[in-house]
């Protein structure tokens, strides 16, 4: 059984920055793909940013590109997501997502479907 723990939400000022991260675990296959997905109130959720943990390719959404950066550990079985200049439409609960086995990327645009495996996220909030 797949396991995602997420750490690293919380309360950050518009402009700042936070650092969140998923431990993974239970993967039976060496190949598959990892994502962040966010939820803000009475909207859909939507992907963030996704990576391959094969090739470390990424995939971003339009809105946060050049601004987050997803990363994996050398083990692969930890992923981040750098947050910089924070904006307050940023606020959300973010998720991770797994898929295995995956041999490709998915992109940051592909329906939810496309993720079997959840967390049970965190909080971000972007506020003075």
């Amino acid at each position: 059984e797949v396991q995602l723990v997420e750490s690293g939400g919380g309360l950050v000022q518009p402009g700042g920055s936070l650092r969140l991260s998923c431990a993974a675990s239970g993967f039976t296959f060496d190949d598959y793909a990892m994502g962040w997905i966010r939820q803000a109130p009475g909207k859909e959720r939507e992907g963030v940013a996704t990576i391959y943990t094969d090739d470390s390719t990424t995939s971003y959404a339009d809105s946060v590109k050049g601004r987050f950066t997803i990363s994996q550990d050398n083990g692969k079985n930890t992923v981040h997501l750098e947050m910089n200049r924070l904006k307050p439409e940023d606020s959300a609960i973010y998720y991770c997502a797994a898929r295995s086995p995956c041999y490709a990327l998915i992109p940051a645009t592909k329906p939810m479907v496309w993720w079997p495996d959840w967390g049970q996220g965190t909080q971000v909030t972007v506020s003075s």
